[in-house]
């Protein structure tokens, strides 16, 4: 595996090539439990204001806030091109144009103005910023004081019944049915990804360090995913 892989890709690039089949891929890594995360995610949110969703990708958890709250404007904002154009499709058939906004962009530095959002969340996106320390403090920049940031990410469990088998589904069936479905070797590096993210201490010590406040750590489906919120 070349160390490009290996490291953040936040570029946009490399998402790009795997747009169409990103989001059976989040079905797969997540064992089929990541809309019910979203859902957690979700609740952490205003339940009406503008709310940022970073790494929006094909844009699932910018709708789902729009639709389960209709008072909400939803900005989405992510590297790839071509993952936004699948969100823009989404958005289209669903006759959200007017409440949801897909932007082209960089998390670690983000064309707002400062306290511009009621909240914001990342869900599945803050392992592939190469600077994570940096994207954090956009979001806590972005969002006015006391608004929400919560963060979503996978992690691979370190104890318990469920960690050899965790373990064996990220590193072995997420990359051969990758493969299978489309031939890119992206999908070996989002595996790595998750296998390289910190520690979930480590990571709220991040949050912390960005400036985010009262940050609390949830821990989801036996350790699979964790999902982190803090005041701005």
């Amino acid at each position: 595996m070349s160390t490009e892989l290996v490291k953040a890709d936040g570029s946009g690039a490399m998402f790009d090539r795997i747009a169409h089949r990103y989001d059976l891929l989040n079905r797969l890594m997540s064992f089929g439990l990541d809309r019910s995360w979203r859902t957690q995610l979700m609740k952490a949110m205003p339940s009406d204001g503008r709310i940022l969703d970073v790494a929006t990708g094909t844009a699932d958890v910018a709708i789902a806030m729009a639709e389960k709250q209709r008072a909400r404007e939803v900005i989405g904002l992510d590297p790839s091109r071509g993952m936004l154009d699948v969100g823009d499709i989404k958005i289209q058939k669903r006759t959200l144009t007017e409440r949801v906004t897909l932007v082209q962009g960089d998390a670690q530095d983000m064309d707002f103005p400062d306290d511009h959002f009621a909240g914001a969340t990342i869900a599945f996106g803050i392992r592939n910023v190469p600077d994570r320390l940096q994207g954090l403090r956009e979001m806590t920049r972005v969002v006015e004081p006391g608004g929400p940031v919560a963060v979503l990410e996978l992690s691979e469990p370190q104890g318990g019944l469920m960690a050899p088998l965790a373990r064996f589904h990220v590193h072995h069936f997420v990359p051969l049915m990758g493969w299978l479905l489309s031939g890119r070797k992206e999908y070996r590096y989002l595996q790595t990804s998750v296998a390289a993210f910190p520690p979930a201490r480590d990571f709220a010590r991040m949050m912390e360090d960005a400036g985010l406040k009262d940050v609390q750590v949830k821990r989801m489906s036996f350790g699979v995913a964790h999902l982190y919120i803090g005041r701005a």
